[in-house]
């Protein structure tokens, strides 16, 4: 009989793209598409049960290994690190990384010690670094768009989509950190335990991302 593999979505709009995907796949997600209360559905024509969870929650479960694969976005994976394989770019939940700054300000136009906001400590902290630049990381939990304005922060590294956010707030992209996507990862134990049913699984995957591309 085949092993059933557990599957993390991240809630939200990437599990919403999640299970396109899937449905795509021809794979029946009406459980994960009506959960109720239930935070674990069994897909009823493919041996594949969802777990929803918040993204950094994701990466916990799989690298576990209380799940096999999981679809988590690249920001989480570079801020939270951990120990597990990234298989798949799903090429969904595409944004970026971005330093932005207030309007017309002059950011590296001096030498004092630069002050950034960020809900993403460690992106920031190794996006500096790999400039030779020394900053004072301060970590926002809210609506980072906000220390620039109250003058806490020089500026902030923080999710960009279209930038309208940023623009009403009277900021500016200036540079981008990095590139953003939904990622499907791979418990490492899992990979060599249940090879052939990850291996199925990924083939598809990738089956239906080359029919779409």
């Amino acid at each position: 009989m085949s092993e059933r593999l557990k599957i993390a979505l991240t809630k939200g709009r990437l599990q919403d793209k999640s299970v396109e995907l899937f449905e795509a796949m021809g794979l029946d997600c009406t459980p994960v598409r009506n959960p109720g209360r239930r935070l674990i559905h069994s897909l009823p024509n493919y041996p594949l049960d969802a777990v929803l969870a918040k993204a950094p929650d994701v990466i916990t479960y799989v690298e576990h290994g209380v799940c096999d694969l999981g679809v988590v976005g690249k920001d989480t994976i570079l801020e939270k690190g951990g120990a597990f394989y990234e298989v798949l770019d799903l090429g969904f939940g595409r944004c970026r990384f971005a330093l932005a700054v207030k309007q017309g300000s002059d950011f590296y136009g001096t030498y004092k010690t630069r002050r950034i906001a960020s809900k993403y400590p460690s992106v920031t902290r190794a996006f500096f670094e790999g400039k030779g630049m020394d900053v004072d990381i301060i970590k926002i939990e809210g609506s980072v768009e906000l220390a620039p304005i109250l003058d806490l922060a020089d500026g902030i590294v923080d999710i960009v989509e279209t930038g309208a956010t940023l623009k009403e707030n009277g900021l500016e992209p200036i540079e981008d950190v990095a590139q953003v996507s939904a990622r499907l990862i791979v418990n490492t134990a899992s990979m060599k335990l249940y090879k052939n049913e990850i291996t199925d699984f990924l083939s598809r995957v990738e089956r239906e991302l080359g029919g779409t591309a």
